[in-house]
């Protein structure tokens, strides 16, 4: 695993599912240097996508039922990136989809990639506010892997509910908000971070650069 200088002109699917925040992430992808972005809810062109780029804003339930309500979606992005291997990456609500459940507004089954569930922070301290909105420090775990995609640094956070992995060595990075909640989890060629590479200025950009050149 690792970088690798690859053909920026890929096509990289970025998931339509009504839920996402589309424009400013295809943007994003483009100052990274991506020529090649299909905002895309055809399962077929999911098919032919090197890249696949899944985000997600609002309520769990809400990015469950969007993206499952597109027919042969979820079966798409199955073989795309659990059984071809393509490199995904899933951005705040897009990481948590990943999970085996999501708590808000009731239990909502997840896509069960990586095995945990997604709970409301816990107001530990009572000056801590939630959602977690604003910058914060990502620091890295010692499971981030050798793909070297992830960097220390400042991310934009905006969330109420967390990813709580199964398996510890699944969580690449960690953030502290009157405790630790997961900044971002790994797993061979699946990423997903909590925070807002679109709205992380050039801490972002080199993420999603990296992502560019990522060959799992």
């Amino acid at each position: 695993m690792g970088v690798a200088k690859t053909n920026m002109t890929e096509a990289i699917a970025l998931i339509d599912y009504g839920a996402g925040n589309l424009h400013s992430v295809k943007n994003a992808l483009g100052a990274a240097g991506a020529e090649a972005v299909a905002v895309t809810a055809d399962p077929e062109i999911v098919r032919g996508a090197q890249r696949i780029v899944l985000p997600g804003v609002g309520s769990f339930r809400a990015c469950y039922e969007g993206l499952t309500g597109i027919p042969g979606m979820v079966e798409a992005l199955e073989e795309r990136v659990l059984k071809d291997g393509v490199p995904f990456l899933g951005i705040c609500v897009g990481l948590q989809l990943l999970a085996t459940r999501g708590l808000e507004h009731g239990e909502c089954p997840g896509l069960d990639w990586i095995p945990g569930e997604v709970k409301l922070i816990e107001r530990t301290d009572p000056a801590i506010c939630v959602p977690h909105m604003g910058w914060n420090d990502v620091q890295l775990t010692p499971h981030h892997g050798d793909h070297d995609l992830l960097e220390e640094g400042e991310a934009y956070f905006l969330h109420s509910y967390h990813f709580q992995p199964e398996d510890g060595r699944d969580i690449a990075a960690m953030t502290d908000h009157g405790g630790g909640l997961v900044a971002a989890i790994a797993r061979g060629n699946i990423i997903g971070v909590q925070f807002h590479p679109e709205k992380s200025q050039g801490y972002g950009i080199e993420l999603l650069k990296r992502f560019l050149d990522w060959q799992p």
